[in-house]
């Protein structure tokens, strides 16, 4: 995961570039067709030092210079449609700032059903449904093992038959992700890996992306009902390091530290629990008994503290 940087002064915009429309046209028109030609954009994306590139960026996105801020920023629109309409402030120190950048209040409602669990983050729906036999997705035809995943058979335990939802977020999108629920965080395991990209084409061609890239597993139990729920963050090229709210490290290629880390961290649901340093993927597993909301499917889009998952319907009276 990456982070991202610059000195508190407006972000200034292409246009005082000559020709600065010509050049945003052509820009796009050349991320146009990144975008489209699979095989490309596949090349362009892995077949690259991919470590050495995303420790790189790493620096590069937190240097606070106004020139190289500004020209960074102005770049990261014309490539990803950027929309900072939304956020808390309107400067950046470094496009490292402006990538975990914080939304104003209320841009993003949570529902507050006690019955729906809200999605952790702004996001683009890739696999999803039902676990089977510890098994889900990554793409069609391209499935991995839950155990694999979260290293540990007993993480896995009481998730067979349960929902899984893939949250993929891009590079312009929200960075920042909440409690789904209100809950509690017992513990989190890191695991160092590789930074493949997790766009649709490297799902498509490479197996188990999300067991060999760099992750966290985050086990939570919801207060109400005591339903178990794990999030796992997948770091990516360019994204290779993840902060947490409730513990005072910095997970990247970088940490030593002790892979399992215990804790006991209580959310409000919608409350802020961590960001990426750079966008990728979030994994959300849950028991038997939740189901996916009308409309979650994979190519939707969602957003922080929108509806995600119907919890399981509490007993009835005996």
């Amino acid at each position: 995961m990456i982070s991202i940087g610059f000195i508190g002064i407006p972000v200034v915009d292409a246009d005082w570039l000559p020709h600065a429309d010509d050049m945003r046209m052509k820009f796009r028109s050349l991320r146009d067709r990144l975008l489209h030609d699979e095989a490309l954009n596949f090349v362009l994306t892995n077949r690259i030092p991919r470590a050495g590139l995303t420790r790189f960026m790493g620096w590069f996105s937190k240097i606070e210079q106004p020139v190289v801020r500004d020209l960074s920023i102005a770049a990261w629109r014309v490539f990803a449609d950027l929309d900072l309409s939304d956020a808390r402030k309107s400067s950046f120190r470094s496009l490292h700032d402006c990538f975990i950048r914080e939304l104003k209040p209320g841009a993003r409602p949570v529902d507050r059903r006690r019955a729906v669990l809200s999605s952790p983050c702004d996001a683009i729906v890739g696999a999803c449904g039902e676990i089977q036999r510890s098994t889900v997705l990554q793409a069609k035809g391209q499935p991995y093992r839950l155990e694999e995943l979260l290293g540990r058979r007993a993480a896995v335990e009481g998730l067979d038959r349960g929902c899984y939802v893939t949250l993929r977020l891009t590079s312009a999108m929200y960075h920042r992700f909440h409690a789904p629920h209100d809950c509690r965080v017992h513990r989190v395991t890191w695991f160092p890996g590789d930074v493949w990209n997790v766009n649709p084409p490297t799902l498509r061609r490479i197996d188990r992306v999300f067991c060999r890239n760099e992750r966290a597993s985050l086990e939570l139990r919801l207060l109400e009902g005591d339903h178990r729920l794990v999030l796992v963050p997948v770091a990516a090229v360019l994204v290779a390091s993840l902060r947490l709210n409730f513990i005072d490290v910095l997970l990247n290629a970088a940490y030593r530290g002790p892979r399992e880390l215990a804790c006991d961290a209580d959310f409000a649901k919608g409350e802020e629990m961590g960001w990426f340093q750079h966008g990728s993927t979030i994994i959300v597993l849950a028991p038997h008994g939740f189901r996916l909301v009308d409309g979650v499917q994979p190519g939707a889009r969602v957003r922080m503290g929108g509806p995600l998952l119907h919890l399981p319907a509490a007993p009835g009276p005996s």
